[in-house]
C-alpha cells in the first residue's frame, strides 16, 4: 500500500494568518517543536518555514484521504527537522487513520521560495514498505 499527497501554498496566506491571529494560529496548528524550528529572526524566513510545514500537513491529510478535519487535527501531524531532512510524525486521529490504511513509513520533501511553499509526501506500508 502506498499513498501520496502534495500541496502548494502561497507564503502570503500564512503571513496574513500570523498577522491576524498570531499565537492563537500557531498554537492551533503547530506543535511546540515546529514552532521552535520555525521561529527565526527573519520574518520572511519564518513565514516560509511555517508555510512549508502547513503545506506538509495538508499533503499528509490528502494522503490519508481525510482532508481538513474528519478526525484529524492540525497538531496530529508534526513536521520535525531538527537534525537532517524533515520527518512526518503522527499522533491522534492521523496516526489512527494511517494505521487503518497500513501506512507505516513516510517520505517528505519540502521546498519554498519567497512567494510559495510546496510539500510532497509518500506514505508506504505492508509489502511496499
Amino acid at each position: 500500500m502506498f499513498v501520496h499527497g502534495v500541496d502548494l501554498i502561497e507564503v502570503s496566506r500564512i503571513e496574513r494568518m500570523l498577522e491576524a491571529h498570531g499565537d492563537s494560529f500557531l498554537s492551533r496548528c503547530f506543535t511546540d517543536t515546529e514552532q521552535s524550528v520555525s521561529n527565526v529572526s527573519s520574518d520572511e524566513t519564518r513565514n516560509q518555514r511555517y508555510a512549508a510545514r502547513f503545506a506538509a500537513k495538508e499533503a499528509v491529510m490528502k494522503a490519508l484521504g481525510t482532508g481538513w478535519g474528519n478526525g484529524v487535527g492540525w497538531k496530529d501531524i508534526s513536521v520535525e527537522s531538527i537534525d537532517g531532512p524533515p520527518k512526518v510524525h503522527l499522533s491522534g486521529g492521523a496516526k489512527q487513520r494511517a494505521s487503518e490504511l497500513g501506512i507505516e513509513h513516510w517520505a517528505l520533501s519540502l521546498s519554498h521560495t519567497e512567494s510559495h511553499a510546496i510539500a510532497s509526501v509518500i506514505g508506504t506500508g505492508g509489502n511496499n514498505a
